[in-house]
């Protein structure tokens, strides 16, 4: 970056991105040990905090025997590996359609991408180009969901996809870790072969703010917007578009449906709380895949580079720390009632309505600017040549499909309810009118834990609303950069950011 263009930090600049980046694999490795069926959740240490204890807190959280070595295997790295494999295969051999992208930037020529899920005829303009990338991953989770569904039909909750993953869980934990952080370090030192000059003609680009020239934020951020790699059999792979809908959304439902299985083994019963969130949170992610064009439009493909953040956010961060509440309930199978479902629908529904009902009247305000639903709605004719729609969803607030993005998945976590409990051991006599006890004769209790619990099951919540917020406001930058005075003009007439009357 030239030395007289001011540099723009985000996420707290190196200092942030270095907490960051070695903060959020140890925060997923507390949430795996302080929540768990060994001893409670939160562990009965943590609530007693004088009395706390290496040697007691070491039992309580199941620590492995060999210690530190043990939080890795080689046996399930290969595994995982595995998997990569199998759904790389399927990225290959799965039919796809091809569409064209946006220009880029240096080279301005539109490039093709072959997409199997649903075509949603986004406006081109605002499409990132890359290589002819084919992205099946609706129907490459189905193969996978396909596959698990015959070995359940013949083994049950022994299903061995089901008992590894709940079996070798830290391990798997620990081999998604490894290669996030392996395929950071490729794509950053990768991306030093990047050609800056103009016009180029490798058809690549440096990220415009993951170039500073500071190692560790640009190492975190991502230098390059849209690194490819070519691999024999496989040909030309997108590395972001690729890890941003396969792996982890995947691997994120079958880690569910793992602990499903683990409920059933643990209990004889599936709930109606753990059947719920499965659901709702399979809906969210299949929905996504098979719209997945919409990605297209996304910041994290059109504006960021592929560094740490979106490597581990992807391959980490969504199948391990969305898969919580099913982990929880795994253990605490809480009974919602069909008041308590139907009340669980309500809110999933009415979110989904709002995010699908404001990103389609965008849709079609863009593409179809006569059509009678939007006709009559007022905007701001800008200086570039767009147009800012300032009436219907998009009156309320610049981001109300951010609200009911939140709002659809808030009901991943209300399904644990106010969470916590203590693991006892068989023979105990319950400490209150209600618990739940395992096959096994050990007996769960609310007890002291109750409440506690809830920094495990709502993080999510609170991390999602978090991740929006900042969302929307690195996109307002980008609009008052883009956009100038219209778009101070449009803020004056559209005031509220996501939420109207709150933000």
């Amino acid at each position: 970056m030239a030395s007289d263009t001011k540099i723009e930090y985000e996420f707290g600049g190196p200092f942030g991105a270095a907490a960051i980046t070695l903060g959020l694999p140890v925060l997923l490795y507390f949430f795996a040990f302080a929540c768990n069926d060994v001893a409670g959740c939160p562990v009965p240490s943590l609530l007693s905090p004088r009395t706390l204890s290496w040697e007691k807190l070491r039992s309580e959280i199941g620590w492995p025997k060999g210690g530190v070595r043990d939080l890795g295997s080689w046996e399930v790295t290969g595994v995982v590996l595995g998997y990569y494999f199998f759904s790389m295969i399927l990225w290959k051999v799965l039919p796809a359609q091809e569409v064209l992208g946006t220009q880029l930037v240096q080279n301005g020529r539109p490039l093709k991408y072959r997409l199997n899920g649903k075509h949603t005829h986004h406006d081109h303009r605002s499409v990132l180009a890359g290589a002819d990338i084919p992205l099946q991953a609706f129907s490459s989770t189905l193969v996978h969901f396909a596959v698990c569904a015959v070995g359940t039909y013949l083994q049950g909750a022994d299903f061995i996809v089901w008992t590894y993953i709940t079996d070798n869980y830290i391990q798997m934990l620990t081999a998604n870790v490894l290669i996030a952080y392996a395929l950071s370090i490729f794509v950053y030192i990768n991306s030093f072969s990047v050609k800056t000059n103009y016009p180029n003609s490798d058809l690549r680009e440096l990220a415009a703010g993951g170039h500073t020239g500071n190692l560790i934020y640009d190492f975190y951020i991502g230098r390059e917007l849209n690194p490819r790699v070519n691999l024999p059999f496989f040909g030309e792979v997108d590395i972001k578009t690729w890890c941003e809908m396969r792996p982890g959304l995947t691997g994120w439902i079958l880690i569910d449906l793992a602990f499903i299985a683990k409920q059933y083994r643990t209990y004889g019963y599936i709930s109606d709380s753990i059947a719920f969130t499965t659901v709702a949170q399979a809906f969210y992610v299949l929905d996504g895949q098979y719209l997945e064009s919409g990605i297209m439009t996304m910041i994290d493909i059109t504006s960021d580079g592929l560094g740490f953040m979106l490597s581990f956010g992807d391959l980490v961060w969504v199948p391990f720390l969305y898969s919580t509440q099913c982990r929880y309930l795994s253990v605490y199978p809480v009974h919602l009632g069909w008041n308590g479902v139907a009340a669980m629908c309500f809110v999933f529904a009415l979110g989904l309505y709002i995010f699908r009902a404001a990103n389609s009247q965008k849709n079609v305000f863009r593409t179809k600017p006569n059509d009678p639903s939007v006709a009559g709605l007022s905007y701001i004719q800008t200086k570039r040549g767009t147009r800012l729609l300032t009436a219907g969803w998009w009156g309320m607030s610049r981001h109300i499909n951010y609200f009911g993005d939140w709002l659809q998945a808030s009901p991943f976590s209300m399904p644990t309810g106010v969470a916590g409990y203590i693991v006892l051991p068989a023979g105990s006599v319950a400490a209150a009118s209600h618990s739940y006890k395992m096959l096994d004769g050990r007996e769960l209790v609310q007890g002291e834990a109750k409440g506690w619990g809830i920094f495990f099951t709502y993080f999510y919540v609170l991390y999602f609303a978090t991740l929006l917020m900042h969302r929307e406001r690195r996109d307002d930058v980008m609009c008052s950069k883009k956009y100038g005075e219209d778009w101070e003009k449009y803020k004056r007439m559209v005031r509220w950011r996501i939420l109207p009357w709150v933000y």
